[in-house]
Formats: structure tokens, C-alpha cells, sequence
């Protein structure tokens, strides 16, 4: 579903990514793990459309959409949800639910609130209610419906579980288990990187702007240079 090859790119003259290729198989879940200002976040932006590519492609369902707008890869099906949340805090919750769907038919969006609702029934008791208020819990579940709101075909989730109480790390990622069991196509950053690599069919390891590991999800979790760094065993 995904091919990404050689990408590059840069902050002014400080690069962030360096030749990163990796793939995407429908359906799959690959986790990308690493440390801190490895260029996590950076490759979920440029292929979402928000950092531009130096050099290198994206293709996605054998479509080179590298230099499309972030809009236009909505349309293709390529969802993002970005690191912290970024809810619309003064928007009701079910306001920003319908943010999410603005690009499908209207016929769709009550079908789409009814599964949002079915899926996190704490957002349906709160769907009046200001986003601003929902706990951090609540607001990384309302980030989720709001990406889900717009059908994607591959979903990009930053750091999903950041700043969450360990309760609510295990829920998060029992939906993201779920979504996958769905056959939702995603690709998952997470500091946890335990969990992450617990639940991926494949996983690749980014250490300054490069791929430097790749493997099952299993593998890699057994991996001592894996343990050491990233897992703290």
C-alpha cells in the first residue's frame, strides 16, 4: 500500500531524514520506534503532506503522491493523527468529530458518529461538551474519532499514548488493536516502544534520520540491541 523510497529531508540545512525507504503492506500495522529527535515525527509529516520532501518518493496504493497537498492525501485516504492531540479546544467534541469527516458525503457522517460513539462511548456522553474540557485520555480518544471520521485507508498515529496514565495506555492501545484486527492499515510511533512492537506485524528502528533495524514485531522485541536501547532491559 505504501512505498517509501530514499526519502530525505530538512529543516533549513539541518537534515532530518536521510535515504529512509521502508513499505507497507495493506492491512498491516508497522510500528516505527527510536529515540527522541530520531525523525519520527518528521517522517509521519512528510507523509502526510505538512514537511516537504528534499529528495525521494512516496507511493501509495501505486500513486506517487510525494509532492500532493495534505489535503489531497486526505482524499487519497492518508490519515494523520498528530502528537499531543491538537483537538479543537473550544469546539464541542461532536463538532470536531464532524471536522474529521469534511471530506466525506454528508449521508455518511451519522453513521460515522455512531461508530465513533460505539468505539469510545465516553465521547458520546461528552458529545456536547467543549474538547478543552475532556482529560488528556479523552482528548487522545477524540484525536483517534476525529482521524476515523474520514474513513482512512492508511492511519499515521504520533505518539498516541504520550502522556497518558498506564490505565488508559492499555485502552488506547487495545483500540489501535482492534482497528488492526479490522484490517485498518496503520503506521504507529510510540514512545512505548514495548507495546508498540507487541501489537506490529513489522517494525523498523530509526536512529538519526536513518533506518538502522527492521524485522517482526516479535523479532525486534527480542533483539538485545533493540532491549538495551529502546526497552530499558
Amino acid at each position: 500500500m505504501l512505498d517509501v523510497a530514499l526519502l530525505s529531508s530538512r529543516y533549513g540545512r539541518i537534515p532530518a531524514l536521510d535515504r529512509v525507504s521502508l513499505a507497507i503492506g495493506r492491512g498491516e500495522l508497522v510500528a516505527l520506534v527510536g529515540a527522541n529527535g530520531a525523525g519520527k515525527t518528521t517522517l509521519l509529516r512528510v507523509l502526510s503532506g505538512v514537511q516537504p520532501a528534499s529528495s525521494g518518493s512516496v507511493r501509495f496504493e501505486g500513486v506517487d503522491v510525494t509532492r500532493l497537498a495534505p489535503r489531497r492525501r486526505v482524499q487519497q485516504g492518508i490519515v494523520q493523527v498528530p502528537e499531543g492531540r491538537q483537538v479543537f479546544a473550544a469546539m464541542t467534541v461532536e463538532e470536531n468529530l464532524h471536522l474529521g469527516a469534511y471530506l466525506r458525503p454528508r449521508r455518511e457522517i451519522g453513521a460515522g458518529l455512531e461508530r465513533i460513539y460505539a468505539l469510545f462511548p465516553v465521547l458520546a456522553a461528552k458529545r456536547r461538551e467543549a474538547a478543552g474540557t475532556l482529560s488528556g485520555g479523552q482528548q487522545q480518544m477524540l484525536a483517534l474519532g476525529r482521524a476515523l471520521m474520514s474513513r482512512p485507508r492508511l492511519l499515521l498515529l504520533d505518539e498516541p499514548s504520550m502522556g497518558l496514565a498506564p490505565r488508559l495506555v492499555a485502552e488506547i492501545f487495545g483500540v489501535i488493536r482492534a482497528l488492526k484486527d479490522a484490517a485498518t492499515t496503520i503506521l504507529l510511533v510510540d514512545q512505548n516502544a514495548q507495546a508498540a512492537l507487541a501489537i506490529a506485524d513489522r517494525a523498523y528502528v530509526l536512529e538519526t534520520g536513518r533506518i538502522a533495524l527492521e524485522g517482526r514485531g516479535s523479532e525486534l522485541l527480542a533483539n538485545p540491541r533493540v532491549q538495551q536501547s529502546y526497552l530499558g532491559l
